[in-house]
Formats: C-alpha cells, structure tokens, sequence
C-alpha cells in the first residue's frame, strides 16, 4: 500500500506542493481596511461637513446649537464603528470613550453645553474631515499595488496601515483623565446647585405655610384680647390661652423644620443617635448598627443622616414592611451605608419614590447609590459616601 502524501506526483517525478496564498491572513485584513477607507471617509466626510456647516451657519437661530449638538453625539457612534473596524480588522485595542453624563446633566441647557463642548465628538469630527484625502490615497495605492506591485504588496499595506492605526489612537481614543472628570465635575455641580435650590424653597415653604401663619394668627389673637382685657377679661383670659396653643405649636413646627435642616441630636452625639431617632418615627420596627470608631466630617455626616432618613420615610410610605435594618461602617476611605426592608419591593430609580434624586445627590459627591429591589422583595439600598475625617 503507498503510503499517503499530501503531495502530487508530476510525470517528471518532483513533488507538487498545493497552492498557499502568497500572504497571511494579517495582510489581507490590512488590504481589506485599506480598501474600505474610500466609502467610509466619502460617509463620514459628508456627515461631518454637512454637520458643521449647517448646525454652524444655523447657530444663530434657536434649532442650531441643538443641532451640532445632535451631530456631535452622532459622530460619537461614527467613531464606535471606526474604532471597531479597526479592532477587526488591524488588531488596534483603542478603549471606548466614557458615555457623557446627560442623564445627570441637570437643565436642557446644561445637557446642551456638555454635549457642544463633547471633545470626543470633536476629536471624530477631526477624523472624519482628514480621513477624505487619506482615505483616497490609500485606496488608489493599495488597488495599484495588487495589480502592479505585487511583491512589495505587503511592505506597502503595513505601512499605510501602521498611519491608520496612528490615526485612531490619536483621535478616536478616549479623552484622558482630566477631561473625562472635569466634565463630571460640572455635572455634578449642576445637580448641586439645583438641589440647594429645591431644600431652599422648601424651607421658605415650610416657613410660609407653617410657623409664620401661626405666628401672624398669634399676633392677632393678642391684639384682640389687648383690646378686652379692660372691659371682659375672661374672653381675654381664653384669647390669650388660645394663644399659649398656638405659640407652643409654632414652636414644634419651628423644630420639626429645624430637625429638617440639620437635628441638633446629629451635631451633639452623631449618627448612632441621629439615626437611631429617625427610626423611632418610621411606621415598622428598625435596627440600627452604626460601627464607626470616629465621626466623619459635618458634611458627609449630613449626607448620610438625609439619605437614611428619606429612605425610612420610603419604606413608611411604600414598602408594606414588616421590618427594617440600618447598617453604617467603615470600609477603608468609604462610609457605606445599607437599608434593608422584607416590603413587596419593586422599587426603581424611577419610579417617583426619591430614589433618583437620591441617587444624584450621592453622585454629586463622589458617592455611589446602588438600589436592588425585586417584585415581592426585599429590597436592599447601598450607599457609599467618601469618608473624610472630622476637623473639630
């Protein structure tokens, strides 16, 4: 029996080897991209021209900015698809750019200005007006260099492709560090500033409605029985015990409106007692566990004592709980924070409960807000909050 050979016997006895390609699998992927470059720098350099000239000449107008606006985020997926061309087909590992933080970016003009002044967007427009001449030059020569210049074929795509990959790191790659935290920074600020906005027409609300009402009918009944105190003074006598009431209630509002902004327990003795009073008020038994060796500073204490307290107020009003835990620690350079409640869950981020302004509160400073909630319960909240040491 003749022992099998991959090779074929030639009526002159050499051994016939089967055809190979003449390159590997690496320069056809390079040819590929390099043919490619035509048709999606002809695309991208249309979209971007038309983009910036239009949304430029029309920035005089109201629908302008937003326009450019829209074509900077749309130029943001021309980069996604590039930089996956590119990871296919020329094995460059460029990260994808972090998402702008539109959902936190507070008022529509914010969200505008983030996205106009996007230097990710900008970088793709960039690319997509400098890859048209590029791309032609690298088709024309990479077409003739199949049909006339094949031996140096490979020699001639490495190199065009070494500029492509050149080209998408410089450009299409994400913006470094600072930028990327500059921008969350203004976002945050934004949320910051809106929020102090909110507690302060609160507090002017509280007082409007409240105590001043009061105050004002106190005023009143006083002047009233000023007036009677000469000529009947037991309906004087029953104003004036009218207005004991009302300047006792007064006081509770002016409290409970001061608890509201920052309890005296929180300041005098922490979060163990601060806490462990806001949970005497919620509808269902809780347990607090605070284990923390030293007070972190006012401000992230305060944090912590808000966040606890309207999530208390959730589980009263929406959970149907039986019970609730608090659990506050320490964990390196974080204050973390769990409540827990054995309610119907479903909560959301969403869903109208607080939990969304909560959320961006704590993202404001550098805090993280994590809510699991499952239909039929229980649901979980965790709250991290940096931990900054108490300067007395």
């Amino acid at each position: 029996m003749t022992a099998p050979s991959s090779a074929v016997d030639r009526a002159d006895g050499t051994d016939h080897l089967p055809p190979r390609p003449a390159y590997g699998a690496h320069t056809w992927q390079e040819v590929a991209h390099l043919l490619l470059n035509l048709p999606v720098a002809v695309f991208s350099f249309v979209y971007a021209l038309t983009a910036l000239s239009v949304g430029g000449s029309l920035s005089i107008t109201v629908i302008g900015l937003p326009l450019l606006a829209l074509s900077l985020l749309g130029s943001r997926q021309l980069g996604k698809l590039e930089r996956a061309r590119a990871r296919r087909l020329l094995g460059v590992r460029v990260e994808e750019p972090t998402p702008l933080p539109l959902a936190k970016g507070g008022s529509p003009m914010q969200r505008l200005w983030m996205a106009l002044k996007d230097p990710v967007g900008w970088r793709t427009m960039l690319y997509a007006l400098v890859r048209l001449p590029w791309g032609v030059l690298t088709f024309c020569i990479t077409l003739t260099s199949l049909i006339a210049l094949w031996p140096v074929l490979s020699y001639l795509v490495r190199g065009l492709a070494n500029v492509d990959r050149a080209l998408v790191r410089g450009l299409l790659s994400p913006s470094d560090e600072l930028e990327r935290r500059i921008a969350e920074l203004e976002s945050d600020r934004g949320i910051v500033v809106d929020t102090a906005a909110a507690d302060l027409r609160r507090i002017e609300r509280d007082l409007h409605d409240g105590a001043q009402a009061r105050l004002v009918n106190l005023a009143m009944g006083l002047g009233l029985a000023k007036e009677k105190l000469l000529e009947d003074p037991d309906s004087a006598a029953a104003m004036v015990a009218e207005a004991h009431g009302e300047v006792k209630l007064a006081l509770q509002e002016l409290r409970d409106l001061a608890r509201g902004i920052h309890p005296a327990v929180l300041t005098d003795r922490g979060l163990d007692a601060a806490l462990s009073s806001v949970a005497t008020r919620c509808t269902v038994p809780v347990t607090v566990t605070v284990d923390l060796a030293t007070r972190p500073a006012p401000a992230i204490e305060g944090i912590a004592y808000f966040t606890v307290s309207e999530l208390l107020q959730n589980i009263s009003k929406h959970s149907r709980a039986r019970g609730a835990s608090v659990d506050v620690w320490r964990a390196e350079e974080r204050l973390l924070i769990q409540v827990r409640d054995d309610g119907r869950g479903g909560a959301r981020l969403d869903g109208g409960t607080g939990m969304r302004g909560l959320s961006e509160r704590l993202g404001a400073v550098d805090g993280l807000f994590v809510l699991d909630s499952p239909a039929g319960g229980p649901t979980v909240v965790t709250a991290e909050l940096p931990w900054r040491d108490r300067t007395e």
